[in-house]
């Protein structure tokens, strides 16, 4: 038997789920923990640049600043993420 009509799933990114957080209401410390932490994760690529911790802190301040990445808060998992921008 053939279906006349396709199948329609919708893909979700469980990375991306969630409530976005605008980082300028973040307390300065507590994101600066949360960056620290995301550019030291197991897998994070950041190729082998020689960069600083403090230098990968700032690259991706900066992205938040012009909104290439942002904050989000994953309600499921309680977890926060830096994920780029669409």
């Amino acid at each position: 038997m053939s279906q006349d009509k396709p199948v329609n799933r919708q893909h979700t990114d469980h990375h991306e789920a969630g409530v976005e957080v605008p980082y300028e209401r973040i307390n300065p410390e507590t994101l600066r923990n949360m960056i620290q932490e995301f550019v030291t994760r197991d897998g994070a690529d950041w190729g082998d640049d020689g960069c600083s911790l403090e230098d990968k802190y700032q690259q991706v301040l900066q992205q938040l600043k012009t909104g290439r990445v942002k904050v989000v808060f994953d309600l499921t998992a309680q977890t926060v993420n830096i994920v780029a921008c669409r």
